[in-house]
């Protein structure tokens, strides 16, 4: 016989509930799947975002998120290029660094940059400062030993296995500035060049291929930035991701002490282009605009690389 008024009731609403939680279940693992799917697609997006999303406070601080290891390499163990020290962040966890290396000025040692080292490297890059050959190297010597540095540093240092070697860049002070710009122009695989208050003879850089930020000072005397650093900018091709900062009040010398202009910005050049991190893109586009620290700031916006 069929079921009481009250018990058909009571069955047909288990149904609905039934249907119900089978319903909602589907929805949630369909949701959940999407939602995997949207943070597996955003990480394909960028794989080399290293460290949490960056503020102000974080690109001005005297440290960056990860802690730093440093070993030194000895000029007797290399070639190409005069020994220097490697900063690193200590941990693995995150996988694999861009890297940088960095040369001295004119007569100077990599201690005159050391402060770049640590400060870069807090930020989740391989830094490598380096020494000369001899501290009277010209730009285009000291361009070829960054990309020795940059050879030894991916293919024999200790830290070898901690670098993407698809992800390098270079950056160099006053005579090392123009070997900056000498090393991108031999190597245009290098993902970001920086030149700080650069100094070279050749002032054309049409052939350059890598992204580059060209700082000046404007009380520069040796490399003044008419004869130098603007000439530089001016001559890279127009359709290159490019920019120049000129540091306010400030000399020839002013890289060769911790700077919080000149961090701020080339962390964020650095980021922007090693590791493709576009969250750094808000503080180099819209264009900074002149300040205490800053005489005056030209480039191109938005970046395209």
């Amino acid at each position: 016989m069929p079921p009481h008024p009250p018990e058909r009731t009571r069955i047909v609403q288990k149904m609905r509930t039934r249907m119900i939680r089978t319903g909602l279940a589907t929805l949630l693992a369909l949701g959940g799947l999407a939602t995997s799917q949207a943070v597996t697609a955003q990480a394909a997006d960028n794989p080399y975002e290293r460290g949490p999303a960056p503020t102000v406070s974080s690109i001005e601080a005297l440290r960056g998120s990860y802690s730093v290891s440093q070993t030194t390499v000895s000029s007797l163990s290399v070639s190409g290029f005069g020994g220097g020290t490697i900063y690193y962040p200590s941990s693995t966890a995150d996988g694999t660094f861009g890297a940088i290396a960095i040369s001295p000025g004119f007569t100077a040692y990599q201690s005159s940059i050391a402060w770049l080292g640590p400060r870069l490297a807090s930020q989740g890059f391989v830094v490598f400062t380096i020494d000369t050959n001899t501290t009277v190297d010209q730009p285009d010597s000291r361009g070829r030993q960054l990309l020795s540095a940059l050879d030894y540093l991916t293919q024999q240092s200790s830290v070898r296995s901690r670098i993407d070697t698809s992800r390098l860049g270079v950056m160099g002070h006053s005579m090392g500035g123009g070997g900056t710009l000498e090393a991108a122009k031999s190597r245009p695989s290098l993902q970001a060049a920086i030149p700080l208050t650069g100094w070279n003879t050749d002032k054309t850089w049409p052939e350059v291929k890598t992204p580059t930020l060209v700082v000046g000072a404007d009380g520069d005397t040796i490399a003044p930035v008419a004869t130098h650093s603007e000439p530089f900018y001016g001559s890279l091709p127009s359709s290159l991701d490019k920019a120049y900062l000129e540091l306010r009040g400030a000399t020839h010398f002013t890289p060769n002490s911790s700077n919080t202009t000149i961090a701020k910005y080339s962390i964020s050049w650095l980021k922007r282009f090693i590791d493709n991190d576009t969250r750094y893109e808000q503080f180099l586009c819209p264009l900074p605009s002149a300040s205490l620290t800053i005489a005056e700031y030209r480039g191109n916006c938005p970046h395209t690389s």
